[in-house]
């Protein structure tokens, strides 16, 4: 079953999830920088906003395969065999 956070983000258009998917990592980055430096009350929120950020990639990267043509996915899926061998 597909949880709450994963139906909001089918919300966003392609500009917005981008965006906010940059907005995020900016944020993380100085969250993690500030837990180094002086700590943060509750560092498991650095947690929550690395699997949100997980989940907007995936988002991003399934939109990217959803308009991919069908020669393109034919050609990454051969790049994919070729890289198991």
């Amino acid at each position: 079953m597909a949880s709450k956070k994963y139906l909001e983000l089918q919300e966003f258009s392609d500009g917005d999830l981008i965006s906010e998917l940059q907005t995020m990592e900016k944020d993380f980055q100085k969250q993690k920088f500030d837990h180094t430096i002086k700590g943060l009350d509750n560092p498991i929120v650095l947690r929550e906003m690395g699997r949100d950020i997980a989940r907007f990639k995936t988002e991003v990267r399934r939109r990217e395969l959803a308009k991919m043509s069908a020669e393109e996915l034919e050609n990454r899926s051969k790049i994919r065999a070729r890289r198991k061998k």
